[in-house]
C-alpha cells in the first residue's frame, strides 16, 4: 500500500462568510455581563502571581504553580523558543476574543429555541441579584462580582450538586463555552500546530451543477408556479438514489434542498463556518431534556457531505427484525441488491485504507483481546482517502457522497437542482373522494449579491412546484414536520425516533499522535452489538478529531486543568461507545416558531450498555499502551497508568489491579442523568416504514398511508427502528428500492395504491 501523497505546497480554501448575526439581542447587558463572566471561569486569564494583575476575573496563581503550567506546555505542545505562545495562551480569555462572543450571540439567538431563551436568561438574572444568588452560588456577591477562583468553586459545586437542575446547567454551559472558545482560540491551533488545511492528498473538481434561478417580482404574494413529473424535498443521501434513478429512466425530475451548495474550493470549512454552513443549528440540537446533542448534515448533499465514509451494509439480525414486522423485503434479493448497486456506485471498499491510530489501536488492541474487529468499507471510489477533515466537506472529492456520485449522475441524465427552497408543504388534490399529492409549495431565497449567504438575498419568492410524483427526502429530524405542517394525522409521524447514543474515551500516548490525519472511521470493534441477545448493544468506533468536535467534550474540573488538557490533543486518540438503542423519542415543530424540537433520553437498558461499551474501550486502550484514559462522564477520575509496573501484574494483560479499580469507579458511577452528554450523528425512524397504518407513516415501497397517491418518503425516516450500523447505505439501498419502483409505476400510468 502507498503512503498518502502529501502536498508540497499550501492550497487556498475559498472564504464561505457566514450570515449577519440577529438584530434583536437574545440577552440584556446585565445577562452578557455574567455570562461572560461564566465563560472566564471556564476558561480563565492564567497569570502569575508577580506579574502584577489584580483584577477579580484573571486566575493567579503562585510564581512556582504558574512556573510549572509553562514547563508542562512547552514539554508536550511545544518546540523549544516558544514560551511567548504557551504565555499568551494561558492569558487568553473569551471575554476578550470578539469571535467568541459573536458565536454566543449566534448560538443563543438563532439556534435556541425561544422557551429555551428565556430559561437562560432567568438564570442568568437570578445570578445577577444579590436575594437570589444565595440560592444560587451560596454567595450574597452576585456571580460576576466574584473573583474568578470563587466563581469556579461554583462551578465545582454546581457539578456534583444533589438537585439536577445545577449539575444541568454545569453541563450545558461548559458545554457551550467549550466549544466556542475553541473556535475563536487565537492560540490554541497553533499550540496544536494543527494545520487549517489538511495536508495530504489534492484538490479535487466538483460537479458544476447548475440551479433553477426565479425571477423577481413585484408582487411579494405572486407565486413562480413550475412542472415537473417528479420533485424530490432534500438532496442528501435518500434523495441522491432517487434522483438518479427516475431521471436515468426518462422522467423530468426536480431535487430542491433549502440548504445551499459549496464547490470543492471551499472545502473543507474552516470550523467556525463549517458549522454554521454544514449543520442544523450549528452542529448542537440538543433534546428538551439536554440529555442527548444531535449533529445533523444541512447542506446540499446532506448527511452525505459531512459523514465520515463509513459504508456498513445492514446486517443480518436487523433484516430479521424488519421483516418480522411484516416488511420481507428486508430479507429478500431485492434489498441485497440495492445494498450491492448503491455500494458499486461508490467505490465502497476496504482495501485501500491506511488506519490512522486511532483506528489502529481499535483494531489492534481487539485483537490482542481476542474481540470481534474489523476494518470499515469506505466510500472513497478505490482510492485512499487519508483525511480526517469530512466533517466539514471533502475538498478532494475523493469522498463519494451525494455531490460527488448520484447527483451529478442525475444531472447528467437531466434532473434539475434548486437550493435554497424551504419546502412548507406538500399540496394535495381531492379526486372522487382520493387524496393525491400534487405538488409542494414553499419560499426560495436567492443567494446575495456575491454569490454567496452572508448578505441580503437578491430575490424573496413564493414558489408552487407541481409534480405527478412528490418525494419527501428531508432526514429524520425535518421530514415529519413537512408531513405535519402539510396537515396530516397518522399519529406515527415524528415518533420512533432512532438515535444510536454514543459517550466519548479519550486515551494520551506518549508519542505525539496529530489524530486529525488519516480516514476519521476505518475500524469497528462489534464484540459487544448483541449484549441482550436481542441485537441490542455498542460497537466501538473511532470519532473525528476536529479541534471544536473534540475538545468541546474533555472533562472539566477546572480552568487550569481544562487549559493543560487541551493542548495535550496532539497525542490523543479519540473513541466511542455507539448504542444500538432499545428505546425511542419525538420529533415536533417548536410552538413559538416551529423550529425541529425533539424529545428523546437513553434507556436504563441503553445506559447500561453503554457503560460496557466505554469500559471496553479504555480495556483496548490500556493494553496498547495508553499513558492516561479519560471518559466524558462527569465526576470521572482520569485513570493514570503507574510509573512502576505493581506486584503480580506485570504481563497480566487488562489486570493490572489500579486500572481495574479504575474500570470500577466508571462502572459505579454509570451514565447519570442528567450530568451525562450523549451525542448522536445517526438520526432514524420518524415516518417508519410498516405492513398497516395502524403501525406506521409509510407503506413497504414508501407511500404515505394516510394519502391514496403520490406522496413518498425516501430517507432514513423510513426505518422500521435503529439500523445498529452507520446508517447511509441502509439509507441509500431503501430508496434504491422505493424509486424503482416508482420508476415502475410511472411507466405503467399506475395511479391507485397496488396490492402490496
Amino acid at each position: 500500500m502507498t503512503e498518502p501523497e502529501l502536498r508540497t505546497s499550501p492550497v487556498a480554501i475559498k472564504a464561505s462568510p457566514v450570515p449577519p448575526l440577529p438584530t434583536e439581542d437574545p440577552l440584556t447587558k446585565d445577562q452578557w455581563r455574567t455570562l461572560l463572566a461564566f465563560a472566564d471561569t471556564v476558561i480563565p486569564c492564567i497569570v502569575s502571581a508577580d506579574s502584577g494583575h489584580v483584577s477579580p476575573s484573571v486566575r493567579t496563581l503562585p510564581n512556582e504553580q504558574y512556573a510549572s503550567t509553562i514547563v508542562k506546555i512547552e514539554n508536550f505542545a511545544l518546540e523549544g523558543g516558544q514560551t511567548g505562545l504557551a504565555k499568551a495562551y494561558l492569558e487568553e480569555r473569551p471575554s476578550q476574543l470578539p469571535q467568541f462572543v459573536d458565536q454566543l450571540y449566534r448560538f443563543i439567538g438563532l439556534y435556541t429555541p425561544h422557551e429555551l431563551r428565556k430559561m437562560l436568561a432567568f438564570g442568568l438574572d437570578t445570578l445577577n441579584y444579590r436575594a437570589s444568588a444565595i440560592v444560587m452560588t451560596g454567595h450574597f456577591t452576585p456571580f460576576a462580582d466574584q473573583p474568578v477562583h470563587i466563581r469556579e468553586q461554583i462551578l465545582q459545586t454546581w457539578s456534583t450538586a444533589r438537585i439536577p437542575l445545577f449539575r444541568q446547567l454545569f453541563k450545558q454551559l461548559t458545554l457551550l463555552v467549550k466549544q466556542n472558545w475553541v473556535k475563536s482560540s487565537y492560540t490554541l491551533y497553533d499550540l496544536l500546530n494543527f494545520p487549517r488545511i489538511p495536508f495530504h492528498g489534492k484538490p479535487g473538481k466538483n460537479y458544476d451543477f447548475e440551479f433553477i434561478q426565479i425571477p423577481p417580482t413585484r408582487e411579494e404574494e405572486d407565486a413562480e408556479v413550475l412542472e415537473t413529473d417528479v420533485v424530490i424535498v432534500g438532496s442528501g443521501c435518500g434523495s441522491c438514489v432517487a434522483a438518479k434513478n427516475l431521471a436515468e429512466a426518462g422522467n423530468r425530475v426536480v431535487v430542491v434542498d433549502k440548504s445551499y451548495f459549496w464547490p470543492a474550493e471551499h472545502l473543507p470549512m474552516p470550523e467556525p463556518d463549517g458549522w454554521v454552513h454544514m449543520f442544523m443549528s450549528g452542529g448542537a440540537l440538543f433534546s428538551d431534556d439536554s440529555s442527548t446533542c444531535v449533529t445533523a448534515g444541512q447542506t446540499f448533499g446532506g448527511g452525505g457531505t459531512v459523514n465520515w465514509s463509513a459504508s456498513l451494509q445492514t446486517q443480518g439480525f436487523v433484516r430479521r427484525e424488519w421483516a418480522a414486522q411484516g416488511l420481507p423485503f428486508f430479507t429478500s434479493s431485492d434489498f441485497q441488491d440495492s445494498l450491492d448497486r448503491v455500494c458499486t456506485r461508490m467505490g465502497v471498499s476496504t482495501d485501500y485504507i491506511k488506519h490512522n491510530k486511532s483506528n489502529d489501536v481499535l483494531l489492534e488492541g481487539a485483537r490482542k483481546l481476542g474481540w470481534a474487529a474489523k476494518a470499515v468499507p469506505q466510500n472513497t471510489g478505490g482510492k485512499q482517502h487519508y483525511c480526517g477533515y469530512c466533517t466539514f466537506g471533502c475538498g478532494a472529492c475523493e469522498k463519494q457522497g451525494p455531490v460527488v456520485s448520484f447527483l451529478p449522475d442525475a444531472a447528467r441524465a437531466g434532473c434539475k437542482f434548486m437550493e435554497g427552497f424551504d419546502v412548507q408543504k406538500v399540496l394535495f388534490d381531492n379526486v372522487k373522494g382520493r387524496k393525491i399529492a400534487i405538488g409542494v409549495e414553499g419560499t426560495w431565497t436567492s443567494r446575495d449579491e456575491n454569490a454567496g449567504v452572508a448578505g441580503e438575498p437578491l430575490v424573496k419568492r413564493k414558489v408552487i412546484i407541481k409534480a405527478k410524483r412528490v418525494i419527501i427526502s428531508a432526514g429524520t429530524m425535518q421530514s415529519p414536520l413537512i408531513l405535519l405542517r402539510s396537515g396530516l394525522k397518522n399519529k406515527w409521524i415524528g415518533r420512533n425516533l432512532r438515535l444510536h447514543p454514543v459517550s466519548f474515551v479519550g486515551a494520551i500516548y506518549d508519542e505525539e499522535v496529530r489524530p486529525w490525519e488519516g480516514g476519521i472511521l476505518t475500524a469497528v470493534v462489534n464484540e459487544f452489538e448483541n449484549q441482550d441477545g436481542k441485537g441490542h448493544g455498542t460497537k466501538l468506533e473511532a470519532v473525528t478529531m476536529m479541534p471544536t468536535a473534540w475538545l468541546s467534550f474533555l472533562p472539566w474540573s477546572g480552568g487550569v486543568n481544562y487549559k493543560l488538557l487541551a493542548p495535550r490533543m496532539k497525542n490523543m486518540v479519540g473513541h466511542f461507545a455507539i448504542q444500538r438503542d432499545t428505546g425511542s423519542g419525538r420529533v415536533y415543530p417548536d410552538p413559538t416558531d416551529g423550529r425541529c424540537r425533539y424529545q428523546y433520553s437513553p434507556t436504563k437498558t441503553d445506559r447500561k450498555h453503554i457503560v460496557e461499551g466505554t469500559l471496553a474501550v479504555a480495556k483496548i486502550n490500556y493494553i496498547m499502551g495508553a499513558r492516561e484514559i479519560f471518559t466524558t462522564i462527569p465526576n470521572t477520575s482520569t485513570f493514570i497508568r503507574p510509573e512502576i509496573i505493581e506486584t503480580d501484574s506485570e504481563g497480566s494483560g487488562i489486570n493490572c489491579p489500579t486500572f481495574n479499580a479504575w474500570l470500577d469507579e466508571v462502572r459505579r458511577r454509570g451514565v447519570p442523568d442528567p450530568d451525562t452528554n450523549f451525542m448522536s450523528a445517526h438520526q432514524m425512524g420518524t415516518n417508519k416504514m410498516a405492513a398497516s397504518p395502524k403501525d406506521g407513516v409509510v407503506d413497504p415501497k414508501g407511500r404515505v398511508w394516510e394519502v391514496d397517491e403520490g406522496l413518498y418518503v425516501a430517507d432514513a425516516s423510513v426505518f422500521p427502528s435503529a439500523s445498529g450500523v452507520n446508517p447511509m447505505v441502509t439509507n441509500m439501498a431503501i430508496s434504491d428500492w422505493i424509486s424503482n419502483n416508482i420508476v415502475k409505476d410511472l411507466r405503467r400510468g399506475d395511479g391507485v395504491r397496488a396490492a402490496l
